[in-house]
């Protein structure tokens, strides 16, 4: 290309990148980056494990209460140390506890209660949650996914509906098995059921899940009318 205002008329090349990102005239790995093989779904990158929950809620609650509590005595407790007399229910709590012998129902049904929150407490902490979203495959060790355990319905549904003879489709997703319940208005029934478990069959592999669920595939006919 000649520039504007050049006396001497002498063109000047521009430089040019390749698609790969490198520069054709710099010698090195950087057109190498095109013929690396691209990552698929059945290289290993570690386990993957389901989700954990922040429980931010739970979390949140719980701090606020004990929060609370506390604050509320250590002030009863500074109060007393400053000459004031204690608060009303310190000292009917004091008294309760003293009077009450531990086979009393108010006793035992304030023991229930506190070991339920404590259970209750525990679970959340030893437990996932995020039972709705499925941890897939790792390609890598440092990258996470997971699908919806809806949209992972929604796909097998549309899978489905595609096989001749299908009218309607219904799956419910799990998280070890996806039921899924057709109505066939024209072929045999073996014949569809047999078609819709293969694609269905395609598709979870295809999902690309850490662990593939069951299928469970029944079909019907639709009901008559009148």
């Amino acid at each position: 290309m000649t520039e504007p205002g050049d006396p001497t008329g002498s063109t000047r090349r521009m430089p040019t990148v390749d698609a790969a990102g490198g520069d054709p005239h710099t010698p090195g790995p950087a057109t190498s980056s095109a013929h690396e093989p691209v990552p698929t779904l059945e290289q290993g990158g570690g386990r993957a494990g389901r989700f954990w929950s922040a429980r931010r809620v739970p979390a949140a609650l719980l701090a606020l209460v004990l929060l609370g509590a506390a604050g509320l005595l250590l002030y009863d407790i500074a109060a007393v140390r400053a000459g004031h007399p204690a608060m009303q229910w310190r000292r009917s709590l004091a008294d309760g506890l003293a009077e009450r012998h531990l086979d009393d129902v108010a006793v035992l049904v304030g023991a229930g209660i506190a070991a339920a929150v404590g259970l209750w407490l525990l679970l959340l902490a030893l437990t996932p949650g995020l039972r709705d979203l499925l941890p897939m495959r790792r390609d890598r060790a440092g990258v996470r996914a997971g699908l919806d355990r809806t949209a992972a319905a929604l796909v097998l549904r549309d899978r489905a509906v595609e096989v001749p003879g299908v009218q309607s489709v219904r799956v419910r997703m799990g998280r070890k098995k996806a039921k899924v319940r057709a109505l066939s208005h024209f072929r045999e029934l073996d014949d569809v059921r047999n078609d819709v478990d293969a694609v269905l069959t395609t598709a979870v592999r295809e999902l690309g899940l850490a662990k593939p669920p069951g299928l469970s595939v029944q079909v019907h006919r639709p009901a008559k009318k009148g």
